[in-house]
Parts: C-alpha cells; sequence; structure tokens
C-alpha cells in the first residue's frame, strides 16, 4: 500500500512550469523605448544586446526584479550595474550608484542614477538596458510585459492560396554565326601571295 500511494503521489504531482519573471520599468514614469532588441546570432555578431530607455540626467534607476548587485563599477569608460537574479540577470547603464557587489535589491530599488556620459543614445540620455540568462541575451521588454508586437487582422489570417509559377521558356534567337568561321592564319595567307617579282 506505501508503495501504491508514493506512485499515486509522483503522478498527481503538478510539472514544474518555467515562465519569465515579471518585473517593472527601471524608468518612472514609463519610458519611451528609442531603440529595441536585435538579438545577435553569434556571440561577437551585430546586434543590440538590450533596449534604450530614454530618460534625463539624474533620474533616479530601479531594479526590474529582486535581486543581488553583482558588478558596480565602470566597463568600457561606462559606468554598469548588474544586478543578479538567479538564473537571469539584468544590467543597466550608463548608472551612477553608491552600491556595491553583494548589495541585495527589490524590485523597485533605486540602484543609482542615470548619467549622460556613456548613453547610448547621445547626446539624448538613455538608459541601455539588458538581460541575459546565462550568456544568451534576451529581450529585458518581456519582463514589463512590452515584448514584440504582433498585429493580427481582427478575423484572423487568411488561408493561404497556391500560386501557379509560370513556367517560362526561354526565347527563340536568331542562330548565332562563329565570330572566327572565317578566320585563316595570317602564315597560311602570307604563304599563299605570290613572291615579289
Amino acid at each position: 500500500m506505501t508503495l501504491l500511494a508514493a506512485l499515486l503521489g509522483t503522478l498527481l504531482v503538478a510539472p514544474v512550469v518555467t515562465t519569465d519573471p515579471t518585473g517593472s520599468w527601471p524608468l518612472r514614469p514609463r519610458p519611451d523605448v528609442v531603440s529595441g532588441f536585435d538579438r545577435p546570432e553569434s556571440a561577437w555578431g551585430p546586434g543590440h544586446r538590450g533596449v534604450d530607455l530614454e530618460g534625463h540626467p539624474g533620474q533616479p534607476v530601479r531594479s526590474a526584479l529582486d535581486g543581488t548587485v553583482s558588478f558596480a563599477g565602470t566597463i568600457a569608460g561606462r559606468p554598469v550595474v548588474v544586478v543578479d537574479h538567479g538564473p537571469t540577470r539584468t544590467t543597466y547603464e550608463p548608472v551612477s550608484t553608491a552600491l556595491s557587489p553583494g548589495d541585495p535589491v527589490d524590485e523597485g530599488d533605486r540602484l543609482g542614477t542615470l548619467v549622460l556620459p556613456g548613453s547610448h543614445c547621445f547626446p539624448r540620455t538613455c538608459l541601455h538596458w539588458g538581460w541575459l540568462r546565462g550568456e544568451t541575451y534576451l529581450d529585458p521588454l518581456l519582463l514589463v510585459g512590452a515584448g514584440p508586437v504582433r498585429l493580427l487582422p481582427l478575423g484572423g489570417l487568411p488561408a493561404p492560396t497556391p500560386t501557379a509559377i509560370p513556367q517560362l521558356s526561354p526565347p527563340a534567337s536568331p542562330p548565332v554565326a562563329a565570330p572566327y568561321a572565317r578566320w585563316e592564319p595570317l602564315a597560311l595567307v602570307l604563304h599563299l601571295a605570290p613572291p615579289p617579282g
């Protein structure tokens, strides 16, 4: 009976479903997205590894999710804050901060202030906001329910209709004479000429 109860218990446990966390905007009020996410095809390939959110110098930058500061410093001349959320991490730049690695933050906590130097949309001030799972870049707009939108007609998409591909035949063209059909070697022509007299 104990074995049967254990087997039934394992069958009745709901499967674990992993979904992306839901967070909040790092700038308030909700900012305009100046430049969207463009996933790179390779580690060093072109792309936009986050989004640029329009802001202003001195604007508070907030953590999108609960986590722990894993980096607060300068990368390539830009002040950067990275918050670890377990399986993922979010990045914020250019942000001046007094936080240190190991500091816990809750969703919405102030990480620092947005600064102009290092802005991705200079001369405007923008926050570059990134999201990663391991080394894979993710669209941070998915955290706030603002990911890519695909609009469909109200009635749905029409059924595709097959189209016939016309069979084209090459146009008839007159025969082309070989360009050297009447060519004779120069030596032969000279040899046939009468000797000088």
